[in-house]
């Protein structure tokens, strides 16, 4: 759903945490001698490659189990992993996209976490829409290593520039303050939007939906986005406005995908871009941006009657259910996912090492208190923003067996209302039809 990480991050701190990790100490991952059994075998999508290499040559010293990995990449990972369970392949541990908890956990093939306490007790420390996003028909199916939103940034000193002294708090300011932009010369599309067809999709509309005080679905997975008050209609009205009466945002959007939107922002063409809050990381790297040094975050605008909530994502470790049903197996398996979902010794490690790495979020509170953690962020952006967002992450609504084949009728729905061939009131009942029926043939 979102994209994984990019392999031509830079590795700087890589060999300092991969030494940490080795050193750390920690009783409940130690095994006695013989009693390993076979190698686990564990999987992900290829991102990480040498971190997770790294990590997991840390965990075999310190437990004496051994581990087969295998990955394949994020675009076939999905079909090949489906493929593996329905041939009964030997798998253990894996990575899990929060948007196929429902699919995998309904079919078998993934197992729940609740009878680990030593596994369950890092909730305690989980930020909430993490959690969440890992539960299904209450049960938990894993423990979270890496999590973001989407964020809300603005080119500091073209604000400046047109004589704005603070970001925008609600979308109406957006307008306001874009429009300030657009006659001052400085940008003809202040805000950039990327609405274009791709997985990056239903994250930018619920992010849009959340701020405006809506939902997609209700608490009982029953589609309300058609309902006028519910608020999903009233942040679709306002991109079309946006785009055709207020002219702030280009026509254009629903061609451009998030890294072209990425590129676009970087290149000092927008004021205010919707971006992953990772993104912050590239727009201030003087080598990848034209604009570094002058991106901000603030919180997400709120719509009339809305928040600053914006949409979370995450990945999470997992145990398959041929490894529960083997009590031996299903003990190393859990301290597998524990070494890279919890801590390794005394901290979480893995999510450290990603974040140091490739700049990637965290589901964790504590690592927001992490000297080490601060200073490598505020090299490039304010931590303390980064916290305060992320406690307003909420998870997505619409996660569901039938969420991709629905995903297809709800995104040409909003484009066709953007570019004026249905008002957002159709729309959103031809999405929220589709819900419903795709609902009662599950």
């Amino acid at each position: 759903m979102t994209a994984p990480w990019t392999p031509e991050q830079s590795r700087r701190d890589f060999l300092k945490l991969t030494a940490a990790a080795g050193a750390a100490g920690t009783g409940l991952l130690s095994l006695p001698a013989g009693a390993q059994g076979a190698p686990l075998n564990y999987y992900t999508w290829s991102a990480a490659v040498d971190l997770v290499k790294s990590h997991l040559t840390a965990f075999e010293a310190k437990t004496g189990i051994k581990v087969n990995y295998s990955n394949a990449p994020w675009a076939q990972y999905r079909d090949t992993m489906v493929t593996k369970f329905v041939g009964k392949a030997p798998i253990d541990a894996l990575w899990v996209s929060d948007s196929w908890l429902p699919e995998w956990a309904d079919a078998g093939w993934i197992a729940p976490i609740n009878g680990y306490p030593e596994l369950m007790k890092y909730n305690a420390d989980a930020d909430d829409f993490c959690t969440k996003s890992m539960q299904y028909k209450g049960k938990q199916y894993g423990l979270t290593y890496y999590s973001d939103y989407m964020a809300f940034f603005y080119d500091e000193e073209m604000l400046k520039k047109a004589g704005i002294k603070a970001p925008p708090q609600t979308w109406n300011e957006v307008v306001q303050q874009s429009a300030t932009i657009k006659k001052a010369g400085l940008s003809e599309y202040p805000l950039m939007l990327s609405m274009a067809r791709e997985s990056w999709l239903i994250e930018f509309l619920t992010a849009l939906v959340y701020s405006n005080g809506g939902r997609f679905t209700d608490d009982n997975g029953v589609a309300v986005m058609a309902d006028p008050k519910r608020g999903a209609q009233q942040a679709l009205q306002w991109v079309t406005d946006a785009v055709n009466k207020h002219k702030i945002v280009s026509p254009a959007c629903v061609e451009i995908g998030e890294l072209n939107g990425l590129k676009s922002f970087g290149s000092g063409n927008h004021a205010f871009a919707m971006l992953g809050r990772y993104r912050i990381r590239t727009l201030n790297d003087p080598k990848q941006s034209q604009i570094a040094g002058r991106v901000k975050q603030c919180l997400m605008p709120a719509g009339p009657g809305g928040s600053h909530a914006t949409v979370g994502w995450m990945r999470f470790h997992a145990m398959t259910a041929q490894a529960a049903a083997d009590k031996s197996r299903a003990a190393n398996t859990v301290k597998l996912i524990e070494w890279f979902g919890g801590k390794a010794g005394s901290q979480y490690q893995f999510q450290k090492m990603l974040f140091a790495d490739l700049g990637s979020g965290f589901g964790v509170k504590e690592l927001f208190k992490d000297p080490e953690v601060q200073a490598n962020y505020q090299k490039y952006s304010d931590i303390a923003m980064f916290e305060k967002q992320q406690h307003l992450a909420r998870k997505k609504d619409v996660i569901a067996r039938w969420f991709g084949e629905w995903d297809e009728v709800n995104g040409t729905a909003w484009q066709s209302a953007i570019l004026g061939k249905s008002t957002p009131a159709a729309a959103l009942k031809k999405s929220a039809d589709a819900w419903n029926d795709l609902r009662k043939q599950s």
